[in-house]
């Protein structure tokens, strides 16, 4: 059995970049109905058990008549668990160690990474995500569709935006250029600086 897992600080510690009621449907709302959707389709089967990053590791392994259900559900539980790492209060900045002189290596610049990053969440068509992801050994910057994970493409996910509408449309409506500027200042880079460090 999944389960969603608590906010690693308060509804409100966001504020005022991503609102408290934003949060409160965003987790507890949409969160869980992946969660609930995702474990009614993989009942009674041998995924029940697996932990979900194997599984969208994993997923043409999946039985054609449930993995779509796992790749969006399972994505949505996978790509909001990382979602809520990624975040914290005082946050934003630039990031250190390690993974700053990746970033600069890869992309030139950090404001170079972060206009080419903005790019790829504004661009993003309809609903999905936009990412900072490692694949073999390099960074790259990907943008997906729905919930679909960098893991099911073999990637490991280090920073991730989500630009589905209800994760910035309370507060700034039809705005998402607005929604990516205010979401810098809440980035957890000692979190990206941890997951890059982890891959090595």
């Amino acid at each position: 059995m999944h389960t969603v897992p608590n906010l690693p600080y308060d509804y409100n510690a966001l504020e005022p970049y991503i609102d408290e009621q934003t949060m409160r449907l965003h987790h507890d709302k949409h969160h869980q109905a992946y969660v609930d959707k995702l474990n009614a389709a993989i009942q009674g089967t041998a995924f029940e058990g697996m932990d979900i990053h194997d599984v969208l590791t994993n997923l043409n392994q999946v039985p054609e008549n449930i993995r779509a259900a796992v790749r969006n559900h399972g994505g949505g539980h996978a790509n909001h668990s990382f979602f809520w790492q990624v975040m914290a209060p005082s946050a934003g900045g630039m990031p250190a160690g390690k993974i700053a002189e990746k970033i600069t290596e890869s992309f030139g610049s950090f404001d170079k990474f972060r206009e080419q990053f903005a790019a790829a969440a504004l661009g993003q068509f309809g609903s999905g995500w936009a990412w900072l992801a490692l694949n073999s050994g390099k960074l790259e910057i990907i943008a997906t569709p729905n919930q679909d994970s960098p893991l099911s493409q073999g990637k490991t996910p280090l920073l991730g935006i989500d630009v589905w509408e209800h994760a910035y449309y309370l507060k700034y409506q039809n705005r998402r250029p607005d929604y990516i500027t205010a979401w810098w200042n809440v980035v957890n880079w000692k979190e990206v600086e941890k997951r890059f460090a982890d891959t090595q």
